[in-house]
């Protein structure tokens, strides 16, 4: 996504930008790179990039970010040539605001130069180190072992000081550090995973041990991998989003970053080097970040997924024109309130009510228009990790949980690959092959893969429930198996 426009986004042009545009609101010659991000996105920059531009104007200085791309050179190109700015905008369904972030300070193309990525990791300025290289950067199996016998792990074993992966980058830099008495760095990531520091300690000190044992009692010793919840819808940027970025702000920034107004941080208070006053611009530091996880992966995440099936089959094709559809919108209002949140623990500072209709006015801002095929996509790895879990709760405790269901079921009615007027639908999954001639043969067969719905198909009452709802969805419509459901759960409840 590279703009023809012959002018970009610079630091001589900013003063030209306002007031249409907030400006970086400190000096940025006197930022210092405390912090290497690995793995830049639209997501880091509508997120974590931005905590640290909010930070930088508070007047600490000390963390200023330098960008770490593994695999996209573009983004390379377009960060460089705009001097490391880049546009964030924010759309209400009110109106919307522009703002040119500058916390980054230098971007690196890892494939290009990996000797200066570990310079900037080994630099004793360096105190904290931040990822979202998704799940599968992290070489852990669904056993939640480290696979040592992926291709780039067994590269960056034996090419130590020229690595390609994440851990191959830490654990060289942590081994450059140690020597050089430097001291570690804090491994915070930003990943949404049930455990993320787990997942990072578990990925960068397994490698560490096939590499040094001795080494990898050092990083055990003395670097933490604290965990974090990080919240923020942001799709991705078409180039018609850039174009209007430039017609509306007069901003030539030629990858700008779209989200909504609201963003949320949560971080475990474990850090072995310095750590960054975040709690000033909004971050939490709390002792144990699980119960935040949870009541987002439960609410948000497994919100999403029941949103784009079901949204989906009835022919929509954002997430904003689904929540306007009054039989979708009964259908998430009722699942999170109902089925949902009541399994849910009392969290320390969330208000359980307001997260829900908040999270509901989320899904119907006009102005985001999230995706529903972004939402469906790899449900096998989604759906056993935000809604599955709260149907098998809700069938162990004998609650309420007809509208879980029929988000299973619309799952399994999706992978036909159309929706219910007959409309192609693309099903985008590492295991659809397998889940599509699973659902070919009927819920039984599908709810047969317990890697995916573990023993929920050894009840011939919850796969009768299945199959009923699959056909009343392809024979009545929504609307009759949704009304089926409310039926079922006020009976349940009363």
């Amino acid at each position: 996504m590279v703009s023809t426009t012959s002018s970009r986004l610079s630091a001589g042009m900013l003063d030209a930008l306002a007031p249409h545009v907030d400006l970086p609101a400190y000096d940025r010659s006197a930022l210092e790179p405390g912090v290497v991000h690995i793995g830049v996105g639209g997501f880091h920059r509508a997120h974590q990039a931005l905590y640290f531009d909010d930070l930088a104007a508070t007047g600490e200085t000390a963390w200023g970010v330098v960008g770490v791309g593994l695999r996209r050179p573009e983004m390379g190109q377009v960060l460089r040539a705009q001097e490391g700015l880049f546009t964030v905008v924010e759309r209400c369904p009110d109106g919307e605001r522009a703002r040119v972030v500058g916390s980054m300070v230098e971007y690196l193309y890892a494939p290009e130069d990996p000797e200066k990525v570990l310079g900037a990791l080994a630099d004793p300025r360096t105190q904290l180190v931040t990822l979202t290289i998704t799940g599968g950067g992290y070489y852990i199996g669904e056993d939640e072992v480290f696979d040592a016998d992926d291709d780039g792990v067994r590269y960056d074993l034996a090419h130590p000081e020229v690595p390609r992966t994440m851990v191959g980058f830490l654990v060289e830099a942590l081994r450059r550090r140690r020597d050089a008495g430097t001291g570690p760095f804090t491994v915070l990531s930003c990943d949404n995973l049930p455990d993320s520091g787990k997942a990072a300690r578990t990925a960068v000190v397994s490698f560490a041990a096939l590499r040094d044992e001795q080494l990898a009692g050092w990083i055990r010793d003395n670097v933490t991998f604290p965990s974090s919840m990080v919240d923020r819808i942001t799709p991705e940027t078409s180039p018609a989003a850039r174009d209007e970025v430039e017609t509306v702000f007069g901003v030539p920034d030629r990858w700008p970053v779209i989200t909504e107004p609201f963003r949320q941080w949560v971080i475990e208070d474990d850090f072995c080097a310095g750590r960054p006053a975040l709690e000033r611009v909004g971050v939490q530091f709390v002792a144990d970040v699980a119960p935040y996880k949870l009541v987002k992966a439960r609410m948000l995440n497994g919100g999403h997924s029941a949103l784009g099936y079901l949204g989906s089959l009835r022919g929509h094709g954002t997430t904003d024109e689904a929540m306007d559809d009054p039989v979708v919108r009964t259908f998430l209002e009722q699942l999170l309130e109902q089925e949902v949140e009541p399994l849910l623990p009392a969290v320390d500072g969330i208000d359980m009510d307001e997260y829900r209709r908040t999270t509901l006015a989320r899904f119907a801002n006009p102005a985001i228009g999230d995706s529903l095929a972004r939402l469906a996509r790899r449900g096998s790895v989604k759906m056993p990790s935000y809604l599955l879990p709260s149907l098998h709760e809700a069938l162990a405790h004998g609650r309420p949980h007809s509208l879980l269901l029929l988000a299973v079921a619309a799952w399994a009615r999706y992978l036909r690959g159309t929706d219910l007027s007959g409309k192609a639908l693309a099903v985008e999954d590492p295991k659809a092959e397998s889940l599509q001639a699973l659902a070919a043969g009927g819920p039984r067969r599908l709810l047969g893969m317990r890697s995916v719905f573990g023993r929920l198909g050894d009840s011939p009452r919850l796969v009768a429930e299945l199959t009923e709802l699959v056909r009343l969805l392809d024979e009545d419509g929504v609307e009759t198996a949704l009304a089926r459901c409310l039926s079922a759960q006020r009976t349940l409840v009363a």
